[in-house]
C-alpha cells in the first residue's frame, strides 16, 4: 500500500467522519467498523462518496464490502486497487 495514499484515507476519515482527535486514526492497523462510534452505515457510504470523489473512482457495489472497513490499511489499499483500475481504464 502507497503510504501517501494512507495518509490521504486517514485524511478522509477524519474529515468525513468530523473526528477531532486525529490521533484516533493511528495507522494501517488501527481498526474501523466497530472501533469508531462515529462509522456508522450512513457514515459508511458518506466515506465512500468521499473517497470517490477525492481519488476520482468509481466503486463497484460487488467490491464494497465490510471487509474493506475492517482497517485503516485494508480501505488504503483498496482505494490504490479502484485507482489503479481507474488509472487503466484511462491510459
Amino acid at each position: 500500500m502507497n503510504s501517501s495514499t494512507l495518509e490521504a484515507v486517514k485524511d478522509v476519515i477524519v474529515e468525513t467522519l468530523g473526528i477531532e482527535d486525529r490521533a484516533r486514526i493511528e495507522g494501517a492497523a488501527t481498526p474501523l467498523f466497530g472501533s469508531i462510534p462515529e462509522l456508522d452505515s450512513f457514515a459508511v457510504l458518506s466515506l465512500a462518496a468521499a473517497l470517490e470523489t477525492r481519488f476520482g473512482f468509481q466503486i463497484d457495489d460487488s467490491e464494497f464490502t465490510g471487509a474493506v472497513f475492517e482497517t485503516v490499511g485494508s480501505l488504503a489499499m483498496f482505494v490504490d486497487r479502484n485507482r489503479s483500475k481507474a488509472d487503466f481504464a484511462a491510459g
